[in-house]
């Protein structure tokens, strides 16, 4: 056995929507119903997450029956970090979300995160951020909401939401190749 310590990935998504039963919502995903749409977020999620990792959810989280919801986030890996949706209430977060324990380390409105030399600004709604010349300096606003499959919305805006990301989670390091990708493309004009 390996004594190295395993290096915990970053992982982000957004508007997992557990139990809304709407055709809008689970329809362009690709699903014939929201239980095959949460059978297959769920299965994606764990395929990919670490029981050791840690996992942002920025908004919506679940809309319709409280427990079945909080049934489908409690089979969720990794270590919760829930960013509040519009979809999130205020009972919702301190009432249902605490009652999953370990799995949900925090719940906010919104935060900050740095990895390495590159700062994220965490919340449910495209927010615009002030930024400097260097697109390695930038604040980045990390979102979800839009239900938009553009990983890309307002400049310094990167989309997390399942919608973007074939209805699993992404991990920090792909979305810093995408930002990249996404400058070195020089026909880009949301610089």
């Amino acid at each position: 056995m390996d004594n190295r310590e395993i290096e915990r990935k970053i992982w982000f998504t957004s508007d997992l929507h557990f139990g809304h039963d709407k055709e809008f919502l689970w329809g362009p995903r690709g699903f014939k119903s929201i239980a095959e749409h949460d059978r297959m977020v769920i299965a994606n999620w764990n395929a990919l997450v670490g029981e050791d990792d840690d996992v942002y959810v920025l908004g919506d989280l679940m809309l319709g029956s409280q427990e079945y919801g909080l049934c489908c986030i409690s089979e969720l890996h990794g270590r919760i970090h829930i960013i509040a949706g519009n979809h999130d209430t205020d009972a919702k977060m301190n009432r249902y979300f605490l009652e999953l324990g370990n799995n949900v380390r925090s719940i906010k409105y919104a935060d900050r995160l740095r990895y390495k030399h590159w700062e994220f600004y965490l919340s449910h709604y495209p927010m615009i951020v002030h930024n400097e010349l260097n697109h390695e300096a930038h604040i980045w606003n990390l979102h979800g909401h839009t239900h938009s499959k553009d990983k890309f919305s307002y400049p310094h805006c990167y989309n997390v939401a399942l919608d973007a990301h074939d209805n699993k989670p992404v991990e920090i390091t792909e979305i810093l190749e995408d930002i990249k990708n996404f400058y070195n493309n020089k026909n880009n004009i949301m610089q």
